[in-house]
């Protein structure tokens, strides 16, 4: 078996040379090689992260490893849906290359992964919590998952012996699985593990624990909450993933009996949200149906009672969407702070590097979304933090623009293992060190969403490019629509200023340099549908 997986990952660099390590990460020196601490949440919007600057909630744990490390102010996705996202990050190639375009695809394991790349090179591999790409996961010395998109309250979880249902809450448990596994590990290799949690994916069940921390909290509504897209191609408008549409069974988790119908269309046709509702609540013990009750009973009634519609149910919805999608964030935080305690009791903090990140961000209200998809800046950011107290200095803030694609090889080259040529990612090593920009840095990128018709949200397919201020994005299918965001004068992205004379020059520059990276990166079908 080893020797086979040996033959198949050196054909698979076959005619794709591979690229330079840093000086940095030379395979010879004499430190030893990094453990790697791969945290990564679904969903998690920067505007939920205090090292971020966000008013919304204190996330102390992920903001000890910006402290401590690296805070990446300018950090992306470049197909911003779930399993894409996940296929970008291990194979270090946008979703035209690695096969999987959108929630639909299955992941082809016989590819290159940087897993088993770094499983090749004597690293111990693990995978624990989310994988969501349908086939089993490969390079992994041990793995235990959450089939699908996975449960929060006593959730089941697949290794290879099968699956097994587990009493707990999701998230601590992915967490202690975790911290068993680095338990068990053989001493003396180093160890790759991809602590993948689910929340907070939706519908943002809390633990019992934190149901009431904001119960009592009145949010903000983002300024452009009643966002009427009256600039924009007719994608925005069209597309459901507007707050005041949530289901009031599963998103706001309601019963029937507060409400006479739930006609909200929730971003899919045919989806049947009071029984998938139910179906979660069964899944709770008595007990915990109790506390559930004991808190949302009396929310109900008053709902029941306020007859709201209009605007004022849409804000209703975005305050209980609030207290529920930070509620898994406060869980998520606590567990990091766990995970990293178990890094400096057991020793291992020192030269292992911690990154957390998100599959991709998150609408919180912002043009009146949730959700993710579209191109604008919610969605497209990602949270990016990493610490490695043995070759990172503390409190560093990076402005460079940085990619989902680029961990790979950052991974790859941290290990001293040489990065294959046709990896469309960058190393990020080289800007752990120095404060000071890099010249040769990139300049703008691509980005190109797919799933459209089908799957949930009715958001269309466009692809894009994004530089350090503006941001060219075009709608194309049963669309042929264009727009532009100065983000310096707009970083709402509120005026869409294509076909305005002032920017006349720069579209046809951005155009000019879309094309480009459309040829670059190798997305020649892309090329045919301007």
């Amino acid at each position: 078996m080893k020797k086979s997986r040996r033959t198949f990952l050196k054909s698979l660099s076959l005619g794709a040379p591979a690229l330079a390590l840093s000086p940095w990460t030379n395979p010879l020196r004499s430190a030893p090689r990094p453990n790697i601490l791969f945290i990564m949440s679904d969903d998690h919007a920067r505007e939920a992260i205090s090292a971020y600057g966000s008013r919304l909630i204190h996330t102390p744990n992920i903001d000890r490893i910006a402290r401590e490390g690296i805070r990446f102010a300018n950090a992306f996705v470049t197909n911003s849906i779930c399993a894409p996202s996940r296929a970008t990050i291990l194979t270090g190639k946008y979703s035209h290359k690695n096969g999987l375009r959108d929630n639909r695809d299955r992941f082809n394991p016989n590819q290159f992964t940087f897993p088993l790349a770094l499983q090749e090179a004597g690293y111990q591999t693990f995978l624990i919590g989310k994988w969501h790409l349908k086939t089993d996961p490969a390079g992994f010395d041990y793995w235990k998952v959450l089939p699908g998109q996975g449960q929060y309250y006593h959730p089941d979880f697949r290794d290879a012996n099968g699956t097994t249902r587990v009493s707990g809450y999701v998230t601590d448990l992915i967490t202690d699985f975790a911290i068993q596994t680095l338990e068990q590990r053989r001493p003396g290799r180093p160890f790759l593990m991809l602590l993948h949690h689910k929340a907070p994916h939706r519908n943002w069940l809390p633990p019992l624990k934190y149901l009431k921390e904001f119960t009592a909290r009145t949010f903000p509504l983002p300024g452009n909450f009643f966002d009427d897209y009256a600039s924009r191609c007719a994608a925005a408008r069209e597309a459901d993933m507007r707050v005041a549409e949530m289901y009031l069974s599963f998103d706001m988790k309601l019963k029937k009996r507060y409400y006479s119908t739930d006609s909200s269309t929730g971003g899919k046709a045919g989806f049947d949200a009071e029984k998938a509702w139910e179906a979660v609540y069964a899944r709770f013990t008595p007990e915990e149906r109790k506390v559930w009750d004991e808190i949302l009973d009396p929310i109900g009634e008053e709902f029941r009672r306020a007859k709201l519609k209009g605007r004022k149910l849409a804000v209703w919805k975005f305050q209980r969407y609030m207290q529920d999608y930070l509620a898994c964030v406060r869980s998520v935080d606590d567990n990091i702070g766990k995970i990293l305690d178990y890094l400096d009791q057991s020793g291992l903090a020192r030269n292992t590097l911690v990154l957390y990140t998100s599959d991709q961000g998150f609408f919180l209200g912002q043009h009146g979304w949730y959700d993710k998809r579209f191109m604008y800046e919610e969605s497209l950011a990602i949270p990016l933090l990493v610490r490695y107290p043995e070759r990172i200095p503390a409190g560093q803030v990076r402005s460079e623009l940085v990619l989902n694609l680029d961990f790979a090889p950052t991974f790859l080259d941290l290990a001293g293992i040489p990065v294959p040529g046709d990896l469309q990612g960058r190393s990020l090593v080289p800007l752990f060190g120095d404060r000071t920009p890099l010249r040769n840095w990139r300049n703008a990128f691509y980005y190109h969403y797919y799933e459209y018709p089908y799957g949930w949200h009715n958001v269309r397919k466009h692809f894009g490019i994004r530089t350090d201020r503006l941001k060219l994005i075009h709608f194309y299918g049963d669309v042929n629509c264009w727009e532009l965001y100065d983000l310096h004068s707009d970083p709402h992205e509120m005026n869409n200023v294509y076909g305005h004379p002032a920017y006349r020059a720069a579209v046809q520059q951005l155009q000019a340099e879309l094309r480009k990276l459309q040829h670059e990166v190798g997305d020649t079908e892309a090329l045919k549908l301007w």
